[in-house]
C-alpha cells in the first residue's frame, strides 16, 4: 500500500522538482527537457511528476514565477532603502546585477527562456508583474524628481536593455578582455541620465534680446 503523502512531503517534492528543472532549463532550453528527464534526476517514476504538476509548461510557469518573486524581492528591498531617488535607482541597478550573477539559472528563466505562457497562471502573471514595474519605476521616480527631462518609459527601457546586456554577457562567459563590470556597469547608467538631464535654457542672442526689450 502506498504511503499518504503530508504537506511537507508534498512541498518537499515540489521543491526539489522545481530545483532541478529550474537548471536543467536553464542549461538546455524548454524543448531539451523532458518530464521522463526530470523523473529519472530526481529518481522516481515517470508518472511521479504529473501528480504535482499539470505538465512542462506548468512546470516551467512555477519556477518562472519563483524566480521572479525571489528578483522582485531583492529589487524591492534595495528601493525601500534610500529616499533620494538618484541613490535609489543606483542600488536597484547593484541588486538587478547582483541578483543575476548570484543566481544565472534564475535570470535565464526568467528573460532568456522561450517556453509557452500559460495565461492563468496566476501567481506567475503576479510576480512577473512585480519584477516588471520596475523597468520604468525608476526612470519615473527620477523625471518625478527632476532629475531627468524625457520620457521614462523610453529611459527605463534603455536603462534595463543596458543593463540585461551587460549581464547576458558575463553569464555567458564573454567578459575576460572586458573593463571592469561594475566600473561599466555604473558608466553606462550615468551615461543614459545625463543623456536625459534636463538641458540648460539658451540665453537669447543680442538680436533677440534687443528685439524683445523694443517690443511694446
Amino acid at each position: 500500500m502506498p504511503r499518504i503523502l503530508s504537506q511537507d512531503d508534498i512541498a518537499d517534492f515540489r521543491a526539489e522538482l522545481c530545483r532541478v528543472a529550474t537548471e536543467r532549463f536553464a542549461r538546455h532550453g524548454y524543448d531539451g527537457v523532458t518530464m521522463r528527464q526530470l523523473a529519472d534526476v530526481l529518481g522516481c517514476s515517470p508518472k511521479t511528476p504529473y501528480r504535482y504538476f499539470k505538465d512542462k509548461a506548468d512546470i516551467l510557469a512555477t519556477v518562472r514565477a519563483a524566480a521572479f518573486g525571489r528578483f522582485a524581492d531583492a529589487l524591492e528591498a534595495a528601493a525601500a532603502s534610500h529616499p533620494d531617488a538618484a541613490e535609489r535607482s543606483r542600488r536597484v541597478g547593484r541588486a538587478y546585477v547582483a541578483f543575476a550573477l548570484a543566481n544565472p539559472s534564475a535570470y535565464r528563466i526568467m528573460f532568456d527562456i522561450n517556453g509557452p505562457e500559460p495565461g492563468g497562471h496566476a501567481e506567475l502573471k503576479a510576480q512577473s508583474g512585480r519584477a516588471r514595474r520596475f523597468i520604468t519605476r525608476q526612470a519615473e521616480d527620477l523625471a518625478a524628481a527632476g532629475v531627468i527631462d524625457a520620457d521614462p518609459t523610453l529611459v527605463g527601457w534603455a536603462m534595463w536593455a543596458a543593463v540585461h546586456g551587460l549581464v547576458m554577457l558575463r553569464l555567458a562567459g564573454l567578459w575576460r578582455d572586458a573593463p571592469d563590470f561594475d566600473t561599466l556597469h555604473e558608466t553606462t547608467m550615468r551615461l543614459i541620465v545625463q543623456g536625459a538631464r534636463p538641458r540648460p535654457r539658451r540665453a537669447p542672442g543680442r538680436a533677440a534680446a534687443a528685439k524683445a526689450a523694443n517690443t511694446p
